[in-house]
């Protein structure tokens, strides 16, 4: 059961410059679907990775990439907002902007670093400060292996300080058939983390708990 007054209307996601450009991308579609606003920022070097991985070439500009985005993700009209490196104006960087969660997917070991040490060069750790300072819903999704020792304090340090540590690392027991299920196992988990409906993947337990129903 969810509650639909905890589900967020406006949720802002990050692209750093981890593998795993595949996950975030499909987790902006998704929150598309779902009618959620959605707030940008993309590093440089995630641009690089989104280019290496993926199929997508990303504009050098926000405006440009707004519209590459939207587009990719089937959004309408200001559903898909994208913020530059600097853009301290925009609503992720400060902590009376909206209330809306932070999903850095992938996140990058130096972001992991920048966050855990407070850090704001640019409007992607600013957005995380914020998120830590205002006890706001903060997933990050690691790409990495293995993890070195500084990986796993900084890892445990945001832990603490009560952000969701969530490695791009999916599970095999759904019997995936393909790379997109591979994708959709960690998006599906992103998606149950925000309190958003998804049917990617089933739920643990759900079908045992529906033939008790039944039987």
């Amino acid at each position: 059961m969810t509650n639909d007054h905890n589900r967020p209307t406006t949720v802002n996601l990050a692209f750093t410059g981890a593998s795993g450009a595949q996950y975030g991308l499909r987790l902006l579609q998704c929150l598309v679907s779902a009618g959620c606003r959605v707030n940008v920022m993309v590093s440089r070097a995630a641009q690089v990775v989104i280019a290496t991985e993926t199929d997508l070439k990303l504009p050098g500009t926000p405006p440009a990439m707004q519209e590459t985005l939207s587009a990719y993700a089937g959004a309408e009209s200001g559903q898909v907002l994208v913020f530059g490196r600097e853009d301290w104006f925009a609503p992720p960087a400060s902590g009376s902007g909206e209330k809306a969660p932070l999903v850095v997917c992938p996140c990058s070991t130096g972001t992991l670093s920048a966050l855990a040490t407070g850090a704001s060069n640019n409007l992607i750790e600013r957005a995380g400060d914020v998120a830590l300072k205002e006890r706001r819903t903060l997933i990050l999704v690691p790409r990495e292996a293995p993890f070195s020792e500084v990986h796993l304090e900084n890892m445990l340090k945001l832990t603490r300080m009560g952000a969701v540590i969530m490695p791009a690392s999916p599970g095999f027991y759904h019997k995936p058939q393909s790379l997109e299920d591979l994708v959709d196992f960690i998006v599906a988990r992103i998606l149950d983390h925000l309190n958003l409906p998804q049917d990617l993947m089933p739920r643990w337990g759900e079908a045992r708990a529906e033939d008790k129903r039944k039987g």
